[in-house]
């Protein structure tokens, strides 16, 4: 697996490498976010560790540039604790983050955590899947049953919906939702993933207002809960 960490802390770099080496990770490393997009441009990496704070061009801007061109998962690096600035790095696509101080060991546990979540994204929904909230989702036949009633979703919806049920209790964002039901083209509004969530919620929820199988992550997007019910 080979691991792009892009940090100007030279003390941060030289302890992760060593400790991400030890662990079996191939390891390159960049100081700004200019040289850390052209190394991603000319080399494959299977995972980023990414600076908030970097001179000339933040790691907002890098992780933004970045997913127009790949969904390498990334893990931000940041000395800031603020709730909103966690929120606009899971919601631009990043897939976690670690507030500094750090320690090594930790960010090694963080990087196994998710390469094992996203080694898992382009295995299939199983064609018959079940789960304890009793939704039933096909997808050979592309039905949908509750408790054994047939549901009838649109295309997009049954897209939608199947999407969350592949990564139950993880949250995927409005733009991670509009990537898998439209693709890289779509310029329009992300939002437009919030009419169809309310009309998904109308047709298998008990109580729409009060969702218990898609939930709502304020200012990052939604998750499905596979034990709603229980």
């Amino acid at each position: 697996m080979r691991i792009l960490l892009v940090d100007d802390e030279k003390k941060i770099t030289t302890v992760l490498k060593a400790y991400l080496q030890q662990e079996g990770f191939q390891v390159s490393t960049a100081i700004n976010g200019l040289v850390a997009l052209t190394m991603f441009k000319e080399n494959p990496f299977d995972l980023l560790i990414l600076d908030l704070m970097l001179p000339g061009m933040s790691g907002t801007e890098i992780c933004r540039e970045i997913r127009k061109l790949s969904s390498v998962p990334i893990i931000m690096l940041t000395a800031k604790v603020e709730e909103e600035d966690r929120i606009q790095g899971l919601s631009i696509g990043a897939d976690d983050y670690v507030t500094k101080p750090f320690s090594p060991r930790e960010v090694v546990a963080r990087v196994r955590a998710v390469l094992r979540r996203t080694s898992n994204e382009t295995a299939p929904l199983a064609d018959v899947i079940s789960f304890d909230n009793g939704l039933t989702i096909d997808n050979i036949q592309h039905a949908i049953r509750l408790h054994d009633q047939d549901v009838l979703l649109t295309p997009t919806e049954f897209k939608i919906l199947g999407a969350l049920a592949k990564h139950p209790g993880r949250v995927l964002s409005r733009g991670q939702l509009v990537e898998i039901v439209q693709g890289h083209t779509f310029d329009g509004d992300e939002r437009v993933v919030d009419a169809h969530i309310k009309k998904i919620r109308q047709k298998i929820e008990t109580t729409p207002r009060d969702p218990q199988i898609i939930l709502t992550v304020y200012g990052i997007g939604y998750k499905f809960n596979p034990s709603a019910g229980e």
